[in-house]
Order: structure tokens, then sequence, then C-alpha cells
């Protein structure tokens, strides 16, 4: 492990977006939870959110728990405040993660998102679809105490823990992008820089973010742009694993319109949250990611 590197974070805040909120369902007489578990309530919240924020694009889902429940997970559902979150972990030991089931994306609330997606670009709209990273995934299965311990003691079984997790999520783009998805968003906040620690941020980036971001932009190919959050791009460039290339549109250009406008000539970027509602590129450069 390097001692001289120093990963940057970035701040995050998207506190301008309303997401969930009951601002934007008292209108739409939904009854909520069970609005978080169909296609067709689904694809009417994410266009309720998109015009309620202004914004060029549809968001799917509205929380970080889709993966984690097609596997077996538990849920607690919400309400129209707040949207799905874990509940009662199920993994005690990495051999656990490892025997959970691989995702079956033609049932469950898994299938209703990629059919809300699909739904919402066959009427014409930009859909975004959020992956959620490992660590995510590991402590909403695992207490987070656990998980961490079991990095510490079994570092290569955890790398296999979040290959294994990595794997489905590859798979599930390829769903994504037969369902009309244009932008794939990849978050993973239980593994940022200022939930781990440093050095683990970095063994972390080294062991599974690049070499499953190689794989990604694979299966991203020219129909679809990778928007990544900027703290997993700054530990990508900071660990000497990505460079930028940037392209200059000339003007002042919104973000999400930008990335449209590049999709073909860029795989990844990450220079800004697509979830800051309005993002503008005030010098039109957009930084594009490229990994080494």
């Amino acid at each position: 492990m390097s001692e001289q590197t120093k990963i940057r974070d970035f701040h995050c805040d998207y506190s301008n977006s309303v997401g969930v909120s009951a601002e934007v369902t008292s209108g739409l007489g939904l009854d909520f939870p069970d609005a978080y578990k169909h296609a067709e309530t689904m694809a009417k919240l994410a266009l309720a959110i998109k015009e309620h924020d202004n914004e060029g694009f549809c968001l799917l889902p509205f929380c970080r728990t889709v993966e984690m429940e097609a596997v077996g997970g538990n849920v607690n559902y919400g309400d129209a405040n707040t949207g799905p979150r874990s509940a009662v972990p199920i993994c005690e030991t990495p051999e656990d993660f490892l025997a959970l089931p691989d995702i079956d994306f033609s049932c469950g609330r898994v299938r209703e998102v990629l059919e809300a997606c699909r739904m919402l670009a066959n009427a014409g709209e930009h859909v975004c679809l959020e992956i959620v990273g490992p660590w995510t995934q590991m402590q909403s299965l695992m207490e987070s105490r656990k998980v961490i311990k079991m990095q510490r003691k079994q570092p290569e079984k955890t790398v296999e823990v979040m290959n294994k997790i990595g794997d489905q999520l590859l798979r599930y783009v390829d769903e994504a992008r037969d369902c009309g998805v244009e932008i794939i968003t990849y978050s993973d906040s239980a593994g940022s820089l200022e939930i781990l620690s440093p050095k683990l941020m970095e063994w972390s980036t080294r062991e599974f973010t690049y070499p499953f971001m190689k794989k990604l932009v694979e299966h991203i190919d020219g129909t679809m742009v990778l928007q990544l959050c900027p703290k997993f791009a700054y530990a990508l460039i900071d660990t000497g694993l990505a460079d930028v290339v940037v392209h200059d549109l000339g003007e002042k250009v919104d973000f999400f319109e930008a990335i449209l406008q590049l999709r073909g000539q860029l795989k990844i970027v990450g220079q800004a949250c697509i979830k800051n509602s309005g993002v503008a590129i005030a010098n039109g450069k957009i930084r594009e990611l490229v990994l080494a």
C-alpha cells in the first residue's frame, strides 16, 4: 500500500432535489409503501420528481435496497416521506454472502424497476438507473462492524464477496440497456472516503473499484454513459488508476444534457453528482474519466 497516496474527498450535497417527499407524493393519489413495489407507480413517481425538480431525466430507483432485496435481503419499505431502507441483516460470514442466489431479473421489485425504466423510455423520457456498490450492499446484508471485521480478518474472501456483487451489477446493467436506460449512475455511500479510512479506501479502489470499472465500461458500450459518483472518480485518479480527458463544448452547459450530447464519444464522467438538481458546467468543459 502506497504511503504517498492521498485521496481527495468530494463534498456531496444534493439537498436541492426534492426526491421522495410529501411535497411530491401528496398529489399523486398513490398508496405507500405499495407504490414502491410496482412499475406503473414507480414510473409515475419518477416522472413527478423529474417535473418538480425541472430535470431532463427520470431517476430510478428511489432507494439503495433493490439489489440486496433481490438476493434475499430484508427491507423496510418506508412511506410517502422516505423510500425503502435495509432492515434485519441476514449474513454473518463471507460464506453466507457467497451462498446467496444470483438475481432473478424476471420477478420481484428489481423486475418492476426495470419495467418502470422501459415504460418511461417508451414514453420518450430519458432514464437514469442508479446501481449500488458492494460496501452499501454488504452493510445492508450484514452488520457494519462485522463487514469491517470481515475485511480486516479475511481480505481475500471480502474481495470474493465484492466480485460476486459486481457480477450481479454487470447483469443488471445489461438488463437496463435492453429497457432503454441511457445513463447508469454508480454510487456506494458506505464505501466512501469519509466512511472508510484512507488506507481502506485505497485498498478498495485497487482491489475492487478499478477492476470492476474496467468490466463495467465494456457493458456500457456506446449506448449508455456511466456517471460515476465523484468520490470514486477522485479515488481512481488519485491512486493513478485513471486519467482525465477534457471535452470542451465551448459554453455553459447543463451537465445532464452534456452527457447525452457526448454519448458514444465518452464512457465515464465523474465531475458532478447527477442527483444535484440543475447542475451546470460554467466553462463547458466535461471531464471524461479514462481508466489506466
